[in-house]
């Protein structure tokens, strides 16, 4: 195990606990050693949410956006982070592109499994019309058969 995860988690640790100061602590140092740590740079502003600091979770919020901004759990804790600050429209903001960003791991999960999905074909204006189904044959119905013709010369 790396020496990041291990700080990892022993600050997620902290952070169960309750003791954010020191998760934010270990999360800094991850974080001055790899800047681009998306795990880490989550935490932090989730931490700094939980000690009521909500500017400070805002900014490390959006620094996580930075790392993927397409991301649903970024837009969800940048929604409550917003809505616990008192700026509810950018809360409703953040909150629309979590639910597009889980629409579109919807779409991507459907592609995924089915590539001919047909939500995926509607949502991407790729689908056809249906063939029309074969013509549908019945069985013979014996009860509305002729009789066999009688050989000729018989009574």
């Amino acid at each position: 195990m790396s020496n990041a995860q291990e700080i990892y988690d022993e600050a997620m640790f902290e952070f169960s606990r309750g003791d954010y100061d020191s998760a934010i602590g270990k999360l800094k140092q991850i974080l001055a050693g790899d800047p681009a740590n998306f795990e880490a740079q989550l935490a932090f502003g989730m931490a700094f949410f939980r000690k009521g600091d909500y500017p400070r979770a805002i900014a490390e919020g959006h620094k996580a956006e930075q790392l993927r901004p397409r991301e649903q759990l970024v837009h969800t804790n940048l929604s409550l982070f917003y809505m616990k600050a008192g700026d509810k429209t950018k809360a409703e903001h953040h909150g629309l592109q979590a639910r597009i960003s889980s629409w579109r791991d919807d779409l991507a999960g459907a592609s995924a499994v089915n590539p001919a999905h047909p939500d995926l074909e509607i949502a991407l204006g790729t689908s056809k019309p249906a063939a029309k189904p074969p013509p549908t044959k019945f069985p013979d119905m014996p009860w509305k058969k002729k009789p066999p013709a009688k050989p000729p010369g018989s009574a």
